[in-house]
C-alpha cells in the first residue's frame, strides 16, 4: 500500500463516517439526567475524585465563613510549595529540575551529596544503546516529534532484558533511564527530521556529563552548543514548572490508568505521550504563540491598549485569528485567580527578554495579561475567575531560546516524565485493582434483523 493510497479518503469512507457520526451522537441532556460529569469535571472545573496521591497538590480555593471561595493558586510537590523550592535554588545553579525529580521520586529534598550522586546516576543513564540513533531515530523520521518520541520509547522495550519486570527496583531503573534519555530522543529526532526533510545540516552532539538536563538540551540542540547562564536558568525553571501537576491531568491519569493493568513501563509512558500530544493538553503554548504572531501582524501600535482591546474582543467574537472564540493562554481548569506557575515564570521571562532585546514583545504580553481577564469577564458568563496560565508565557520563552516549535510539546514531555515516573511508581507500589470506570449505555435495545430483510440506506 503506497503512502498516497493510505492517506486517500474515498467516497465510501465519507459514507461510513456519516454512519459513525449518526450512531455516535448522545443527547447532552442525558448527561444531566444521569448526573454524569463530562470530562470528569463539575461545572466549576473541579475534578471528580478517582484516586489518592502524595506526589503533588494543586490549591486554588480557601475556606471563608464556612464556604469555599477562590484563592490565588498554589502548587505543591510532596508538600513543598513550588514557589519556595524555586526561590531556594542557588541563583547560578541549573540543576533545579534534577533536585525536584529527586523530591518527586523519593519524597524528600536531597542533601548536596544525595543530589550529586543522583545527577551522576542520571548522567550515566544518558547513553542510548549502540547504533540506536542510526537504526531507529534516523529511519523514517516523523514530522511530529511526539510520535518520534513515543516510537523510540516503545523500541527501547526491545533493548531491555527485564522489560516486563514490574518490581519496584526495576521500574525505578527504567524510569530513571527514560528521564535521562528523553532529551536525546526528542532533540535527535528533530535533528533527523530537519536533515532528511528540510535538507538542514545534521548535528548529533553527545551530552556532557557535567551539564544539567536544561544545559544538555541547549547543548545538543544548537549547532555551536553555546548558551548563556540565563538561558539555561530559564529552561531549568520551565522544566520544574511543567514536571508535575497533580494526578488528575490527562496524561498523568493515563499513567495511572495504564499502569493499573500491570503493563510494562515503556507501554505506560508511550500511552502518556499520546495523551500529552493532544492539542487540548500539551500543545496549548503553540496556540498562544500563533495567536500573538497574528496579533502583532494585525495591531499597528503594540502599546495602544484600545487597539489591543479591540483585537481581544474580536477573538472572543470569533472574528480574529482561528475564529475559535478563545483567548489562548487565559484560564485553567483548576486555577481561577492565578496560576502560580505563570506568576513564577513571568519574572524569569522578563529577565530573558531584557537580555535578548525583546522588551517590546514582553510589554505586549504584559498588556494582554492585564486586559484579557477584564474583557473575558465582560463578554462571557464565567463561573470562576480567569487568569493567565503557564502556557501564556512558555511559548514566548521558548521562542527567545530559539527552540523550534516542533520541540515545544516534547520539552513538556521531557519535564513531565519525572511526574509520570513518580505516579507510575506510586501505582506499582499500591498494586491495587485495575481501573475500570463505568459507562451507562443509553442506546435502545433492538430486535435482530436477518440479512435478507435489511433495508438499503
Amino acid at each position: 500500500m503506497t503512502t498516497n493510497r493510505f492517506c486517500e479518503i474515498t467516497p465510501r469512507l465519507h459514507h461510513l463516517s456519516s454512519l459513525c457520526e449518526n450512531c455516535s451522537k448522545i443527547d447532552p441532556e442525558l448527561y444531566t439526567k444521569y448526573d454524569v460529569k463530562r470530562g470528569l469535571r463539575d461545572i466549576n472545573g473541579k475534578g471528580v475524585l478517582v484516586g489518592l496521591t502524595e506526589i503533588s497538590e494543586i490549591s486554588s480555593t480557601r475556606e471563608s465563613g464556612g464556604q469555599t471561595v477562590p484563592a490565588d493558586g498554589e502548587l505543591f510537590y510532596r508538600g513543598y510549595n513550588v514557589k519556595d523550592i524555586i526561590a531556594g535554588i542557588p541563583q547560578h545553579s541549573n540543576f533545579g529540575f534534577e533536585e525536584c525529580t529527586y523530591l518527586l521520586l523519593f519524597g524528600k529534598l536531597p542533601t548536596q551529596t544525595e543530589l550529586s550522586d543522583f545527577t551522576q546516576m542520571l548522567s550515566e543513564y544518558r547513553t542510548l544503546p549502540t547504533s540506536f540513533v542510526r537504526d531507529i531515530i534516523m529511519k523514517a523520521p516523523s514530522k511530529d516529534m511526539m510520535n518520534t518520541l513515543a516510537r523510540s520509547v516503545l523500541t527501547l522495550y526491545s533493548y531491555d532484558d527485564l522489560a516486563d519486570d514490574i518490581s519496584l527496583p526495576n521500574v525505578l531503573r527504567q524510569c530513571l533511564q527514560l528521564i535521562s534519555l528523553f532529551p536525546l530522543l526528542s532533540v535527535y529526532g528533530y535533528q533527523a527530521y530537519r536533515h532528511y526533510h528540510d535538507g538542514a545540516s545534521l548535528y548529533i552532539h553527545s551530552p556532557k556529563p557535567e551539564y544539567s538536563t536544561a544545559e544538555n538540551i541547549l547543548h545538543i540542540l544548537r549547532p555551536d552548543s553555546q548558551f548563556s547562564p540565563l538561558e539555561a536558568k530559564l529552561l531549568d525553571i520551565a522544566l520544574i514548572l511543567h514536571m508535575e501537576h497533580g494526578g488528575g491531568n490527562n496524561s498523568t491519569f493515563t499513567t495511572h490508568l495504564v499502569s493499573s493493568s500491570g503493563t510494562d513501563t515503556y507501554s505506560a509512558i508511550a500511552a502518556s505521550l499520546g495523551s500529552l500530544k493532544g492539542p487540548k493538553h500539551g500543545g496549548a503554548n503553540i496556540k498562544v504563540m500563533r495567536m500573538f504572531d497574528d496579533m502583532k501582524a494585525q495591531i499597528k501600535d503594540w502599546s495602544d491598549e484600545e487597539e489591543i482591546s479591540r483585537y481581544l474582543t474580536a477573538l472572543l467574537h470569533k472574528e480574529a485569528f482561528d475564529r475559535a472564540g478563545l483567548i489562548y493562554g487565559m484560564g485553567h481548569a483548576v486555577y481561577s485567580l492565578s496560576d502560580p506557575r505563570a506568576q513564577i515564570f513571568r519574572s524569569f521571562v522578563e529577565a530573558l527578554s531584557a537580555e535578548k532585546g525583546y522588551e517590546k514583545e514582553f510589554e505586549l504580553y504584559a498588556i494582554v495579561e492585564r486586559l484579557a481577564p477584564q474583557i473575558i469577564a465582560r463578554e462571557r458568563k464565567i463561573y470562576k475567575g480567569v487568569s493567565p496560565n503557564v502556557d501564556f508565557y512558555s511559548g514566548f520563552a521558548y521562542s527567545m531560546l530559539d527552540l523550534p516549535v516542533e520541540l515545544y510539546t516534547p520539552i513538556f514531555a521531557i519535564a513531565r516524565i519525572s511526574g509520570w515516573s513518580a505516579h507510575r511508581l506510586e501505582e506499582v507500589s499500591i498494586s491495587g485493582k485495575i481501573m475500570r470506570p463505568s459507562y451507562k449505555n443509553v442506546c435502545d435495545r433492538q430486535t435482530y434483523i436477518p440479512m435478507d430483510a435489511r433495508e438499503i440506506e
